[in-house]
């Protein structure tokens, strides 16, 4: 009897959120059970076809190819990180405190050994010291498993340099050396010593986001506080159609103006930047204990302030593309401090400029609601006219104020800058409609009419 052949086709249902393989000399009844299986209500949402379970079921290597190529459209989750405040007890801050003195004096171990032996893949580096360290440190194996990963991790960039960790640096957990558990608000952790339950403080937002939580949890210690970074797999929905899209122009000056002449100020951003680089100057000036602790206090004060103003600009402005079917295109200011000159009074300023944060903050918040973002070519966005497209560096009067030379459309300069980056944003977001009569003759060179 000849070796049975089979053949693979792949589907996704996207209203069901099924992928279904569908192997023609399997029965109907394998074809159910693999597409209930792979509804996705967890993660990870599609198993994988190497497993002796699914082979037994009739599906063959050569499904794999089709798998793969599905992944990317199955796998609809994007990742955020949920910070929770840890309030341990006193004694608990001095078991974290142990742990984390110990954890990275067992990566300074690890690193040593692998530099040595010039040995930086994870699985090797587990291989040489994974025995050693157990015993050395006294660290339960999961712990020392995490830390061989942090430290392969940080030979990724290059293997020039040896690494060395902080005392306290943090170190990652993950589900079997921690247990959230949000009914009564507190979380059991690994601790030098044994586990220990500690109570936890999240927000509405940060609870939601638990709810998703797979991966590992970073334990941290800023400030003398503690604290909980936790990776959350977020479903994504798919990009929406849109009819329009909103431009908007990031500056200094502004720290937002929209296509629809809406202007997010940062007057006050800068002001505040400003009071607090005269204040640190005459701080570190004086140099006296007291002042020391006065810069330590209100270190990370500025930071925070610019984050919380970057979070509510761009809650606004994807709660804008959302409200009327739009999307959003911002300009790809990518490596622009390297790009462009300024005075010296004005360096400080533009490096303090978090231009990259609000991007990001604008590209996860419309990724999380199926807004389309793109990102548009910046040259010129400021210098074209979008009345009757002349460009000319002229047509720059100021720094805020634009007026054409040849037909005298004027106005704010950043609102015309995203008005023609709106025009730039619908042609990358808003695909003009081939028919398959015209595709076909396009393919065989024949011209269509207009």
């Amino acid at each position: 009897m000849g070796k049975r052949q089979s053949t693979t086709a792949v589907s996704f249902d996207h209203k069901n959120g099924f992928l279904i393989l569908i192997q023609k000399a399997s029965g109907a009844s394998v074809i159910s059970q693999v597409a209930a299986r792979w509804k996705p209500r967890g993660f990870p949402q599609v198993p994988d076809l190497r497993q002796p379970l699914w082979r037994k079921a009739g599906f063959s290597f050569p499904a794999l190819a089709a798998y793969q190529s599905c992944e990317t459209a199955v796998s609809g989750y994007m990742k955020l990180t949920a910070k929770v405040k840890l309030l341990p007890t006193d004694d608990q801050a001095r078991l974290l405190r142990r742990t984390l003195e110990t954890a990275n004096l067992a990566c300074d171990h690890i690193s040593t050994r692998a530099w040595n032996a010039k040995t930086f893949n994870r699985f090797k580096i587990q291989k040489l010291t994974y025995a050693e360290t157990r015993t050395k440190f006294n660290l339960t194996a999961q712990v020392v498993i995490r830390c061989i990963s942090k430290v392969a991790d940080a030979y990724h960039l290059d293997h020039k340099h040896k690494r060395r960790f902080r005392p306290h640096g943090g170190i990652a957990y993950d589900n079997r050396i921690l247990n959230w558990r949000m009914a009564d608000g507190t979380v059991s952790i690994w601790c030098l010593g044994g586990r220990q339950s500690m109570p936890v403080v999240a927000g509405p937002h940060q609870l939601e986001l638990l709810a998703h939580q797979r991966g590992q949890t970073d334990l941290a210690t800023i400030g003398g506080k503690w604290y909980l970074f936790a990776v959350c797999e977020i479903e994504e929905p798919a990009p929406g159609d849109v009819s329009d899209v909103l431009g908007v122009d990031l500056g200094v000056t502004n720290i937002a103006v929209d296509s629809d002449g809406r202007v997010h100020s940062s007057a006050q951003v800068n002001g505040l930047r400003h009071r607090h680089r005269r204040l640190r100057q005459k701080l570190q000036a004086k140099g006296t204990r007291s002042a020391r602790r006065l810069l330590k206090r209100r270190s990370g004060k500025e930071a925070r302030f610019a984050a919380d103003v970057n979070h509510v600009v761009s809650m606004r402005i994807v709660a804008a593309a959302q409200g009327t079917g739009r999307g959003i295109a911002l300009e790809d200011l990518h490596g622009i401090r390297s790009r462009i000159t300024v005075r010296r009074s004005q360096r400080a300023t533009l490096h303090s400029w978090s231009f990259f944060q609000l991007r990001s903050f604008l590209e996860y918040k419309a990724r999380r609601i199926g807004v389309p973002l793109v990102l548009v070519d910046p040259r010129n966005t400021s210098r074209t006219c979008p009345a009757c497209g002349y460009i000319d560096k002229a047509n720059r009067v100021s720094q805020s104020v634009f007026a054409c030379v040849v037909c005298g459309f004027s106005g704010l300069a950043d609102h015309i800058a995203a008005l023609n980056i709106r025009v730039l944003g619908r042609a990358a977001v808003i695909r003009p409609y081939v028919s398959d009569a015209q595709t076909t003759a396009q393919r065989q060179g024949q011209a269509t009419p207009l």
